[in-house]
Formats: structure tokens, sequence, C-alpha cells
């Protein structure tokens, strides 16, 4: 189906793909040149970032034409392959860009133009672009996380609206969203990923209730949200009714396409090897040079992987056992390397106050001055293996779809 309003991007000419390297390149001067340099300055000191901060970095991707450099052109994209799409993200994360919150671009997008109506397409698609609205994931809730199938929030039809009522968990910056898309239960079947729907939820609308969770690091990333007698109009509803779980795996595939984070391994990398080589004459500073060489050639192997998977990868096809595998070596060496700076660190990283990662500038009571941010990166980073479908499902995945389990 052609688009019926299309979207134009700012930019009006394509990136060359047949020319990654040059692609990389461009990435790395937009880094050097047109990252706001007080967000690239908190993101390599690992400080909590607020809204504004991605804000800043959204609207220096937009007269590019990069905010959904992925999406087809026909929506407003630049049409990205999906090996642009990896240079993009791990060239931005190493060089000090934030985190491309994904909700908006990278999830709920891409279920618009791919399953939505003429008039959801119409009136979402041009503000992610903009960012001038920003949504949340409303999928797990307190008995369906990586049991997703097993959630019970409910939308019960009433005329000309779905009435919802239930409660998600772990809803990762709904504070600051306008949107939040939901699955929700809209009848029952014989098997549980059935009588599933997929809503689009106005976060004004009267009946919701959001409660902050303060993680490890004592920052508020993640809450609580409550639906309680929640008129959503039906015109909401992406797709059928009870189809919600083929938007489910859609959205699934997308995210964890982009799970392995090299970029931000490749930073945090280069961090520790910075704390080593400013003590030379530690006597442990031998065998860290030895763990970070390790750690290396680990971040090698799983970018080379990551390349040969996006060279081949055909976007209009599930990822498969490619993007599990990525998730779980990309979680557990971002953790390797957050739990060797640790060790690093040693006493000074038991010393850590919440306040002083935040603000524009790092701070430090003890130690080094990049020492909270680190340890707030260590902390934060325990729910890599978690998020995004944990790691225990993910080799599920593979077990089944590579050895017949």
């Amino acid at each position: 189906m052609q688009n019926p309003n299309p979207i134009t991007a700012v930019t009006p000419a394509a990136e060359d793909p047949s020319d990654p390297e040059a692609f990389r390149a461009e990435v790395r001067a937009f880094c050097e040149r047109e990252l706001p340099a007080r967000v690239r300055a908190k993101v390599q000191a690992n400080l909590y970032l607020e809204k504004q901060d991605y804000l800043d970095f959204l609207h220096a991707l937009i007269p590019r034409g990069w905010v959904a450099g992925h999406w087809p052109r026909e929506w407003g994209g630049r049409g990205w392959t999906p090996l642009q799409r990896f240079i993009f993200e791990e060239e931005s994360a190493a060089c000090g860009a934030p985190w491309l919150i994904p909700f908006g671009v990278s999830y709920v997008g891409p279920v618009i133009f791919t399953f939505g109506s003429a008039w959801q397409k119409a009136r979402f698609l041009p503000p992610i672009l903009s960012s001038t609205e920003w949504w949340a994931q409303g999928y797990s809730e307190p008995g369906a996380g990586s049991d997703l199938a097993a959630l019970k929030t409910r939308a019960v039809r009433d005329g000309d609206h779905y009435v919802v009522t239930g409660q998600k968990i772990w809803t990762s910056y709904v504070q600051w969203a306008d949107w939040i898309f939901c699955l929700v239960r809209t009848s029952e079947g014989t098997r549980r990923q059935q009588g599933i729907s997929f809503l689009l939820i106005d976060m004004k609308t009267p009946g919701i209730t959001v409660r902050p969770i303060r993680t490890m690091d004592g920052c508020h990333h993640v809450n609580e949200v409550f639906f309680d007698g929640v008129r959503v109009p039906v015109q909401n509803l992406v797709g059928e009714e009870g189809q919600g779980w083929t938007c489910a795996k859609f959205l699934l595939n997308n995210e964890r396409v982009i799970a392995a984070e090299t970029g931000r391994s490749i930073r945090q990398l280069a961090h520790l090897q910075a704390l080593v080589d400013a003590e030379p004459a530690r006597p442990e500073a031998g065998a860290f040079r030895e763990r970070i060489a390790q750690l290396r050639l680990k971040l090698h192997a799983l970018r080379a992987y990551c390349l040969q998977a996006a060279r081949h990868m055909d976007p209009t096809q599930p990822a498969g056992a490619d993007a599990s595998l990525m998730k779980i070596r990309g979680s557990e060496l971002q953790q390797a390397i957050a739990e060797a700076t640790i060790d690093w660190l040693g006493p000074h990283a038991a010393v850590y106050d919440p306040a002083l990662v935040h603000g524009d500038t790092p701070r430090s009571a003890v130690g080094p001055l990049a020492g909270p941010g680190l340890v707030r990166e260590y902390l934060h980073g325990r729910a890599a293996t978690i998020y995004g479908g944990s790691n225990e499902i993910q080799r599920n995945i593979i077990a089944k779809a590579e050895l017949g389990l």
C-alpha cells in the first residue's frame, strides 16, 4: 500500500550503500562537528541524561534525516541498509552520542508504517520524525516479563472505545512520554498469544498513573504504569483485534537487531584503557592490560559477526538466531568490561552517590573524577542481560531455531 501522505526527508540524496567506510567517516565527522559538545561530554562521563539532552541530539540529527535513517524513504527515512544502520548505531555510540531512544523511531514507528491504518501513519509518523512526540513501551507486567504472553492488562470494547485496566512495569522513560504503545488482552484464545491486541494510548488520558522506580544506580529510568478504566479510541488499534502478537514479534525482532551495542563497548573499553594507562606503575597494571587485550579480542570477534550478519540481513525477514546471538554476546561483553573497570577502581568504586552523576560535569568525592559515572554504568548495565528479552530466553530461541530442541 502506498503512503497517502508521504513524508519527505530533509536531506534529498541518499548515503551511498556501496561505500560503508565513507558512511562511517561521515557519522564520525557528524559526531565531532555537529553533536552538541555538552551532550557528548555527559555521555563520555557516563552521567545521567535528561530529556533535553536526548532532544538536543535528535535536533542535531533532523537536518540530515538521520532520526529514523533505517525507515523506508516513502515514510520519511533514508532507506538505510541493515549494514548502514549498524554502522550508524556503532559509530555514533563509540564517538559519544547518546542512546537513540528506540521506542518511537525503532519500535512503534515501523509497526505503524507496516501494520497501521492510513490515518495512523499520517497522524503518528511525522511527530516521531520531528521528535515532537515521545513514546514509551507498555509490554512487561508484574507476572509477564520474559513470558510476555502471560500479560493480563485487559481492554474491553465499549462502543467506539476500549476500556483498559491493568498494570505495566519496568516502563522505560514513560515519565517523559506523550504516548505509550501497549499489548493488551482483548479476548481469550486456545493459545495465550491469541487474543492480544496492540493499542496506542495517549498518556494524558484520565485514569493513567505513573510511579517511578529507582534502579540500582539511584536514577530514574523505569516506572510502573497503572491503567484504571482508561478509554482509548478504537481507531488507535493497530492491525486487527487479537493480532497484536504479530506486531509484538515484529517489534521485538527490530529491538534485537541493534542489541549488541558494540559502539557502547568500544567507548567503555577505551575508558578502562585510559584508567590503566594513567597509573602504569600499579602492580596489577600488567594483568589488567592482558585482561583488556582479552576483552578487545572478544569485541573484535563480536563486531566481525555483527558486520557479517548485517551485510547479509534481509530487513523484511525475521532476524532469527543471529539477533539472539548478538544480544547475548553483546550484553555479556558490556558487563565484563564494566566489571573489569570496577575491579580497577577498587575501593573507590564503593563510594557511590547518585547525586554526583546528575548535572553537566563529572564530580567525585574520592578517586578518579570519572569514578561515579563508571560505577553508574556498571550498576545500570546489570540489566543488559535482562531487558530486550532475557539472555535465558535468547538461548531458548537459539536452541529451538538452530538445534531443533
